[in-house]
């Protein structure tokens, strides 16, 4: 029998938080802490060899399958995998969860039940990504939404009693539109229930009925990715938030929303989507354009970079909607992308915090004089965070600008003015990241600031924290193909899925802005 790799990645981090109140500990953290990070470690070993021992990326279907019958008569089973969706996220969650471990190293308030919290989201968030069963996503969702509602209300800021209560408020909300709707395709059609993908994937759902689903879960998981206007939670929550909890919120719990888009609205629901997709890309545009323009007048560090993610996510919405391998391939990328990127610049904003102890970006100037390590960092963060190329994210945004464009599901009229549109927020971006870094580093020290606070150079832990996520970022921008390869058979499985439902409940119109007659779906670039 093969080793469980999935269900020990899943089970190991949280068994091993149930272990954290019987470890001795003399208040500080100390010991809880070196645990906790061992424990991330040995689960991102545990994702690491189930990628390499039993994942093949020219597969398409899933492999590392693991299933256990559980309650037959109600169809429930533990049933994990992956494929091409799932692999390259699980490996992200393992890793930026490590990292995340090691940027807490600070944590000295209740020490032992911070890292319980960060290794219970470790084992939830690996299970929303490797889950086969619906019913079991809805509980790995909802599993993850209280520690993230205890780390913003014991460990955030000033208002983050606000911040956690609008944060479960808005995401406990909307997951109840999953239930809803996995119950629905359950159920659907008579006979015994069944809540595993490949059984709601042979279904031959209504268009009707993948139309309601399709609107439901785009709710559901537009919250979490964020989609305006369901955003307002993710600024709050990343303004109150520590160092550790902006890497998992921005490189994990994002990526959780364009994850199940892809699962669910367009694999399990394809003629939904073929209907939805032109509402996608629209979002994915306003996404792009408002997170600019707001982030551009934001004064607040932390919602300044908080909206920039937000616009970074457009792109996703975007690649997903554009019925192109390449487009579709981008969005995947842009989404392992961003949670590396996003995952540097909130570390760094924790770390210029602890320095000056303070957000504002009007008492900031002239840091860089002293802090010329932090100064570099920030400055290749922030160029990787405005696609620069030989960076991951310009590969990631021109896949998706390629793709949507070269799409032949849209007409030339629809696709020139969204791209063009989408290009204004591209040219926004360096505008408000390049003018933050001159604001917080160029021009004369504040003297008011300098006065009552130490300003330290980046530590070796802090260096190694960023120059970890760094690697994977240059290295992915440099050749793309280490990523791609992984999911590019999955990937093509999927555009042809919902390419040929776009065939079959798509009439094109003489003259239609938005669709003409679909030829062939390109395959990826070899």
């Amino acid at each position: 029998m093969p080793f469980p790799w999935l269900s020990a990645a899943i089970l190991f981090p949280i068994a091993a938080a149930l272990v954290i109140p019987f470890i001795p500990d003399a208040g500080d953290g100390k010991r809880v802490r070196w645990y906790a990070l061992g424990v991330t470690l040995t689960t991102f070993l545990l994702t690491v060899g189930g990628y390499l021992n039993g994942y093949d990326p020219a597969v398409e279907g899933l492999q590392l399958v693991e299933r256990v019958s559980w309650l037959p008569k109600l169809g429930l089973a533990w049933s994990v995998g992956a494929d091409g969706l799932s692999m390259p996220l699980i490996l992200l969650t393992s890793f930026i969860t490590s990292l995340a471990a090691l940027a807490a190293w600070p944590v000295t308030f209740k020490p032992k039940l911070f890292y319980f919290l960060l290794l219970a989201m470790d084992g939830g968030q690996i299970a929303v990504f490797a889950v086969q069963d619906m019913l079991l996503f809805f509980l790995a969702w909802e599993l993850e939404l209280l520690p993230v509602y205890l780390l913003l209300a014991i460990w955030g800021g000033k208002k983050r009693q606000y911040a956690a209560t609008k944060f479960i408020l808005y995401t406990a909300g909307s997951s109840l539109f999953i239930l809803v709707v996995g119950l629905a395709m359950a159920f659907y059609g008579g006979g015994a229930p069944t809540f595993e993908y490949t059984d709601l994937m042979a279904k031959d759902f209504s268009t009707k009925f993948q139309l309601f689903a399709y609107a439901g879960l785009l709710i559901a998981f537009g919250v979490k990715l964020p989609i305006v206007p369901l955003h307002t939670w993710l600024p709050d929550a990343h303004g109150e938030a520590t160092a550790p909890v902006h890497m998992l919120l921005a490189g994990i719990l994002l990526k959780m929303g364009g994850y199940a888009l892809l699962r669910f609205n367009v694999q399990l629901l394809p003629e939904g989507h073929a209907q939805f997709a032109p509402l996608l890309v629209v979002l994915g545009v306003v996404n792009i354009i408002y997170a600019a323009l707001t982030s551009f007048a934001q004064r607040n560090l932390k919602r300044k970079i908080a909206y920039s993610s937000i616009s970074h996510m457009g792109f996703v919405l975007i690649g997903i909607g554009s019925f192109s391998a390449l487009g579709t391939s981008g969005a995947m990328l842009q989404m392992i992308s961003h949670g590396l990127i996003g995952a540097s610049l909130f570390f760094l904003v924790g770390a210029t915090y602890d320095r000056t102890h303070t957000l504002q970006l009007d008492e900031m100037g002239g840091v860089g004089q002293s802090m010329r390590k932090m100064f570099a960092l920030w400055t290749i963060c922030c160029l990787a965070s405005l696609a620069l190329p030989g960076m991951s994210g310009f590969v990631s945004e021109l896949m998706v600008f390629t793709g949507f464009v070269t799409s032949e599901a849209y007409s030339l009229s629809f696709r020139i003015v969204m791209a063009a549109l989408a290009a204004v927020g591209v040219i926004l971006t360096p505008v408000y990241l390049l003018s933050m870094l001159r604001e917080i580093f160029f021009g004369k020290e504040n003297v008011e600031l300098a006065s009552h606070t130490h300003l330290v150079d980046a530590e070796p832990r802090e260096i190694y924290v960023v120059s970890c996520l760094l690697v994977p970022i240059v290295g992915i921008g440099l050749y793309p193909r280490i990523m791609t390869d992984t999911y590019r058979s999955s990937i093509e499985a999927l555009v042809q899925r919902e390419t040929t439902a776009l065939a079959r409940v798509i009439q094109p119109q003489p003259g239609s802005l938005i669709r003409q007659p679909l030829l062939t779906a390109p395959l990826l670039p070899v």
